[in-house]
């Protein structure tokens, strides 16, 4: 009996530690769908904006969201030309930073992957290209690859700039290579599960964090590529389909988003927005609508009510698309360009010039229920903020910053 209690206790631990592994913060949302499940967060702001609870500088040049896991945050961040790891405490204490080595410092210089943590195990990729797993807490190093040595791949313009993926003992990389296009990696020792050769065209990274589209029969990833969007069996590797995406920067940085059937694919400048039907299988597409007017750069969509809020990156504009029918229903100027994430019945809007808007989810006019600034830190306002906790934490350069939104 006491053996059988024994193995009872290291299931139910091992089932638990398996699931904390998938339950560790993933970019924008645990569908990386811009989407936060917290609730009982405040619906309006005060005029000074939410409260301040803690902020940390110090972190180096870097465009990343924060990471949690093992009670702990995690962060990159770029010194010098050296990458780092930092650790923080939640409530803000420095625990202790390690190197993982060289980052990119040409233009818009900085750590650009958010970190994934699976248990102990913490996964990023740099943008010079090079996949690494560390142990999280020491940055020992597991196994590390290389996009252009060991994928025959090559650096794009502004580095590599892709949040990892991981499903179960599989992480996958778009490494735009020639042969090795998309890979899928066995998470433990880096080996390759398998290999696809994409298009067949040799088709470039795009700057694109990847998706999987769970089905009754099949799990699909999704990413773009720097002149398709794919399909490919995330089981096997066999490449299912494309849709051509293009822009004159091949850039599409935005992660696809799947919602009933659906797969919504936005980028820049010319590209616009395509909402795709996928079929029950997963093994092809058709083209529901397109629309032109929404081209956002990097800032992502969330899709609420069946209404998809985002911005337009050329003119600046934000706007309310329909989801069913692809209708512009607004088209404003009313605040500047950003990203945008949704928690609790509302949109969080933070733009480039460090503002942040609370905005409710109004297909009719942007709706601002709130405001802050961001005053700390310094460089660019491109990181996605994250919510967690009744609290909304956001990076800018080498800050993070955290405010008290809960209710």
């Amino acid at each position: 009996m006491r053996i059988f209690l024994l193995l009872c206790c290291i299931v139910i631990q091992f089932i638990s530690l398996s699931a904390s592994a998938q339950l560790v913060t993933s970019w924008r949302g645990p569908e990386r769908n811009g989407i936060y499940p917290e609730t009982g967060l405040l619906r309006e702001w005060p005029d000074e904006g939410p409260e301040i609870l803690w902020s940390f500088e110090g972190l180096g040049q870097g465009y990343s969201s924060p990471s949690f896991a093992n009670d702990r945050i995690y962060l990159t961040g770029m010194i010098g030309r050296t990458g780092y790891v930092f650790i923080l405490s939640e409530v803000g204490g420095f625990i202790k930073s390690y190197e993982y080595g060289p980052e990119f410092y040409q233009s818009y210089p900085g750590s650009r992957s958010t970190p994934v943590i699976a248990n102990d195990l913490l996964y990023l990729v740099t943008g010079m290209g090079e996949i690494l797993c560390l142990e999280a807490d020491t940055g020992e190093k597991i196994w590390s690859k290389n996009a252009v040595i060991d994928f025959g791949s090559s650096n794009i313009r502004w580095g590599i700039t892709e949040n990892l993926l991981i499903d179960g003992d599989r992480i996958f990389f778009a490494a735009g290579g020639k042969e090795h296009n998309i890979v899928a990696l066995d998470r433990f020792t880096g080996e390759i599960i398998w290999s696809s050769p994409g298009t067949g065209k040799g088709e470039l990274s795009a700057y694109c964090s990847p998706l999987i589209v769970e089905l009754a029969d099949r799990k699909v990833f999704v990413t773009h590529m720097e002149h398709h969007l794919v399909g490919l069996d995330a089981e096997s590797g066999k490449f299912l389909w494309s849709h051509p995406i293009t822009n004159t920067n091949r850039i599409h940085a935005n992660t696809p988003i799947f919602q009933d059937g659906y797969i919504f694919a936005f980028s820049v400048r010319e590209s616009g927005c395509v909402k795709l039907k996928l079929n029950t299988d997963g093994s092809s597409i058709d083209v529901t609508w397109e629309n032109m007017e929404l081209s956002p750069s990097l800032g992502g969509a969330v899709i609420i009510d069946d209404y998809i809020f985002s911005c337009s990156y050329m003119d600046r504009r934000w706007l309310c698309v329909d989801w069913k029918s692809g209708e512009t229903m607004f088209s404003v100027r009313d605040i500047d360009r950003g990203t945008v994430i949704y928690a609790d019945g509302r949109l969080y809007c933070y733009t480039e010039r460090g503002e942040i808007f609370l905005v409710r989810p109004n297909p009719e006019k942007l709706e601002i229920t709130g405001k802050t600034e961001i005053n700390i830190g310094s460089g660019e306002h491109f990181s996605h903020p994250v919510i967690r906790k009744g609290k909304m934490y956001v990076r800018r350069g080498d800050a993070i910053v955290v405010f008290d939104i809960e209710g």
